[in-house]
């Protein structure tokens, strides 16, 4: 019996939650130029490079199933400070900054990386840390 799990292609969606999603949407959309694919009072959805999905939760939105014409959403809900990672260009990296430093966004820490890639780090609305990072992190990046 071939015991290996089935393939995974990547992580489509990354979910995080927040207490004021007028704030987070400030945020995401006016500081960092995502648009939103969709968005009612629970969420907001957005398109991440046309491959993958940042999810903004609102805090305690999602403690009870949704029930949708094809299925069921399970609970969830997160606390605390969280971690998610935008993949840039390495030419863009100082574009960001610059981008950033304009909005009024302080970046909180820099990272060189030993295969290279570089990253920036800063927090959201709600402390969510947020990193933009370059190639040559990891081997798949």
């Amino acid at each position: 019996m071939d015991r290996r799990a089935p393939s995974i292609d990547r992580v489509l969606e990354t979910a995080l939650y927040v207490d004021d999603m007028d704030r987070a949407r400030g945020f995401y959309e006016d500081a960092l130029g995502l648009t939103p694919i969709t968005a009612d009072a629970r969420f907001t959805a957005y398109d991440v490079g046309g491959n993958n999905v940042l999810l903004l939760f609102r805090r305690g939105a999602t403690l009870e199933s949704v029930t949708l014409p094809g299925g069921t959403i399970p609970p969830h809900d997160g606390h605390g400070p969280l971690h998610m990672a935008f993949g840039i260009a390495e030419d863009d990296l100082a574009a960001w900054e610059e981008h950033l430093r304009e909005r009024g966004i302080a970046i909180e820490a820099r990272t060189e990386w030993t295969r290279g890639g570089r990253s920036i780090y800063v927090r959201d609305p709600d402390h969510h840390l947020v990193e933009f990072v370059t190639p040559r992190v990891w081997p798949t990046y």
